[in-house]
């Protein structure tokens, strides 16, 4: 590799380590400090939260951190008149280019197993610290406030004294069948069981209430289980493709689009059955209404999980182009002052490319526009960064 070439590698590559450390530690602390107000972890879970956190907090970091060097380093060449020397000396601008958009372009690739790496074993493992942590947050919340709920429960307590929950209340929210129940007691224990996945209550001399009139009393001890996933306060884990890896997608749509096909053959069966028996009305009844609204769910599913992957490698070469851009806007502009150059780069990326890349990901899963729609937000920065380019050259 040439000097000059290595020389603004280099710099390059010195700007933006430190500049993707310094805003992915602010990220990570934002995002953990978050989690910790909303979940209201105790400070040992908030540190297991950390790991997780980071891969979501590089994939957003990488990108603005990329354009930031490249328009440090570039502004900085063009505001010393660097780049015009080069041109008098007839020596092309390329060689101060292509080794950093190479190394955008690998760093590209990483951008994408990091965005694949975020939705899927980040968002489980936050999950699944979350989960772990039932028992502790709930007493932390008992303590401080009195209560402690989920979507799935409640509970209420008088007072709090060591691990005994005096006066609970404990009510169970009505799923399905199931009715309302409200548990009360003299005094209550809470204790999780991660190998069992339960939060376990046991309680004292109390009454169960069933809606619908039933009651029960224990004077002695009785144990509620509640799954630990109903007892977090954190989001239910989910299949959905955005929190499957990439490697299993494609099988996922495949069962998909069989099952797809099984709906309609069966949709179709049944319609001309009932056509045949003369018994049309039938085909605008509630049972229709309802296998319809399954088959739309079924494609609605299937337009996520093919525009998932789009969506994936488009935000991670997201990196090479907005360095596609930076470079030779920031030698066209020539100012020194890098934050100014930033800025001035940064905008128009903020007020085109994120739009545009929300306007593609939110059509393509409601399956109005193709998957690869996807991509037109990095296709505008690549037309951009090439009409600079071309002036770069130029003039």
């Amino acid at each position: 590799m040439p000097l000059l070439s290595r020389y603004v590698l280099i710099e390059l590559l010195k700007v933006f380590l430190l500049a993707l450390v310094a805003m992915t530690m602010l990220i990570v602390l934002g995002g953990v400090v978050r989690e910790a107000l909303v979940q209201n972890l105790p400070l040992a879970q908030v540190v297991r939260l950390v790991p997780y956190i980071l891969p979501d907090a590089l994939r957003i970091a990488i990108p603005i951190t990329l354009l930031l060097a490249a328009t440090n380093v570039y502004g900085r060449m063009a505001g010393a008149n660097e780049v015009v020397a080069l041109k008098a000396l007839g020596i092309s601008p390329w060689p101060i280019l292509w080794p950093n958009l190479l190394l955008a372009a690998v760093i590209s690739f990483t951008a994408v197993w990091l965005n694949d790496l975020a939705v899927s074993w980040g968002r489980s493992g936050v999950q699944r610290v979350i989960v772990q942590s039932v028992e502790q947050i709930a007493y932390h919340m008992l303590q401080t406030q009195g209560r402690y709920s989920s979507n799935f429960f409640a509970i209420n307590v008088e007072q709090v004294q060591g691990r005994t929950l005096i006066g609970p209340t404990i009510s169970l929210v009505s799923r399905g069948t199931m009715p309302r129940i409200t548990i009360r007691a003299a005094e209550a224990e809470l204790s999780s069981d991660c190998e069992e996945g339960y939060l376990r209550i046991r309680l004292r001399n109390g009454k169960v209430d069933v809606e619908g009139g039933m009651s029960i009393r224990f004077p002695d001890e009785y144990e509620q289980l509640i799954p630990l996933t109903q007892a977090s306060r954190a989001a239910a884990a989910n299949m959905t493709p955005s929190w499957l890896p990439l490697r299993q997608i494609q099988p996922e749509v495949e069962k998909q689009r069989q099952r797809i096909a099984k709906l309609q053959q069966e949709m179709t069966r049944d319609a001309a059955l009932a056509m045949f028996q003369g018994e049309v009305d039938d085909l605008a009844d509630r049972t229709w209404q309802a296998r319809w609204q399954i088959l739309q769910e079924a494609q609605s599913h299937l337009a996520r999980l093919l525009t998932e992957p789009h969506r994936r490698w488009a935000a991670g070469f997201s990196c090479l182009c907005f360095l596609w851009v930076g470079a030779p806007m920031a030698i066209w502009l020539r100012h020194r002052d890098f934050l100014t150059s930033f800025f001035l780069c940064f905008l128009p990326i903020l007020v085109v490319y994120y739009p545009l890349m929300i306007y593609g990901v939110d059509g393509a899963k409601s399956g109005t526009i193709p998957p690869w729609s996807v991509w037109i937000a990095n296709g505008v920065l690549v037309l951009w960064g090439g009409w600079l380019l071309r002036k770069v050259f130029r003039y």
